[in-house]
Parts: structure tokens; sequence; C-alpha cells
């Protein structure tokens, strides 16, 4: 088995998985830790990565799909063939920087909602890759930001819980026919 998944990253009309939307309850439960790295996983990861091509998007967790699993796809540089995606299997924050920096997210369970969220510029995370083995990446900036959105739907925290802008939260949500009812206060 080669070291990564090949994907092509191009939209299908008709990406393998569904990706749930913010008010359904699959997304605010907490995923499971992965006790086996496997094909079948393999499999999650690869279905995972065509979804997110087909929908523009830079990162997808497994509770965005309604797998509750401790898993995440994350590719920065979607419109670059040669740049493989992360593949991270029970992935934990080993180290935050202090610096923080605010960036503007959004998020493929939230479509057409973007809005400023704070978090730090650079961590440190350990995970399995997709063949079982540890792993340790240093991220900085929008890698940083990618990796901790997407760890975030693994306890499930969305993005929207995070935003300090409660005016431009509510008027973005309505606008997208989302309710301020599914935005849930997080804790640091």
């Amino acid at each position: 088995m080669t070291a990564t998944i090949q994907v092509e990253k191009k939209k299908l009309k008709n990406p393998p998985l569904d990706i749930h939307t913010l008010g359904d309850r699959v997304l605010r439960q907490p995923a499971k830790r992965v006790a086996k790295v496997d094909n079948s996983m393999r499999q999650l990861a690869y279905d995972m990565l065509k979804t997110m091509y087909s929908s523009d998007g830079i990162g997808l967790a497994a509770p965005q799909v309604a797998v509750n699993k401790q898993l995440i796809v994350v590719d920065i540089d979607p419109e670059n063939s040669t740049t493989p995606p992360l593949i991270l299997i029970n992935p934990k924050v080993i180290r935050t920087s202090k610096e923080l920096c605010t960036g503007q997210e959004g998020c493929l369970s939230i479509p057409g909602v973007y809005l400023d969220v704070v978090r730090p510029s650079a961590i440190e995370v350990s995970f399995k890759d997709e063949n079982g083995r540890p792993q340790k990446i240093k991220a900085a900036d929008l890698l940083a930001r990618c990796i901790l959105h997407e760890m975030d739907h693994l306890t499930g925290v969305m993005f929207v819980d995070r935003v300090t802008n409660q005016l431009a939260l509510t008027q973005e949500l309505q606008k997208n026919g989302f309710y301020m009812k599914d935005v849930k206060e997080v804790d640091g």
C-alpha cells in the first residue's frame, strides 16, 4: 500500500457521502476513537476526500458525514494535484502557540456562512495516518486553522459556536436559512 491515499481532486456530480448540516444532531455527538486502522477506515477517508473535493472544501470530519469516528481529512491546496491530502486519525493537539489570530472560516455543514474566528496561529498535533502509524505534524496559519476547525467537529463543536460577533452571526445564519438555536456556546 502506498503512503498516501490517491484521490483525483475533482468535483463529482454524485459524491459518495452526504454532508449533514447545522441543526442535525449527528454533528453534536462526540466522535469515538478509532481502535483499528483498517481498509474500512481507508475507504472512509477516500470517500470523505472525494466528497470534500466535490464540495470545494479544504477539510472534512467524519461526523459531518454521519460517521461517529475520530477521522479528519484536510487539503488546503485542493487546486494542486501534487499536494497530498492529510488524513488524521485520532488527532490530538500536543501544543498550541500563545499567539492567536483571527481568520474567516466557513464549513461544508453550514454552506454560505463565513465568519471570523480566533484560533492559535500554530499547533502541533499527534495522530495516526491511514496506515495506522503514529505521526506528528507542526502546522501554522491556514493549515493550523483547518485542522483545529475539523478537530472541533470530533467533539461536537462547530465554528459558529466560536464566533464572538453575535450580530454578524445572527445575520449570516438567517440569510442562509440556519438558526441561532442550533449554535452552542463553547468554553475555551
